[in-house]
């Protein structure tokens, strides 16, 4: 298995959102690493292509869900867009011409 652990911002914007807390960053790798992340529910995110723990141990749920940490839906629902539409288009520049399994191609952010 393959963890991705946000240990950057969360919350918001620069200014708006904080750090992300390092006790539960360590946490969320502790799980990781002992096979609890294993054992828990997870839900697709469809915008990035990744499946989302529903919860983790010593870790509040609303963190796991970066929407739910931002107080202006709205300004996420853009924000994770416009991301997502970064991704597709650095891929598309990047390996657009290389040949790239179109199975694998469709699970870029973004598409």
């Amino acid at each position: 298995a393959v963890y991705l652990v946000n240990t950057g911002w969360s919350g918001g914007p620069y200014g708006i959102g904080n750090r992300m807390d390092i006790r539960l960053t360590r946490a969320m790798v502790d799980a990781a690493l002992t096979g609890k992340l294993a054992e828990v529910e997870y839900e697709e995110d469809r915008r990035f292509h990744v499946l989302v723990p529903k919860s983790c141990p010593g870790v509040p749920a609303e963190i796991l869900d970066p929407k739910r940490t931002w107080e202006d839906k709205e300004a996420y629902e853009a924000r994770a867009d416009r991301l997502a539409a970064e991704f597709a288009a650095h891929f598309e520049k990047a390996y657009g011409n290389k040949g790239i399994d179109p199975a694998v191609a469709a699970e870029c952010p973004g598409r």
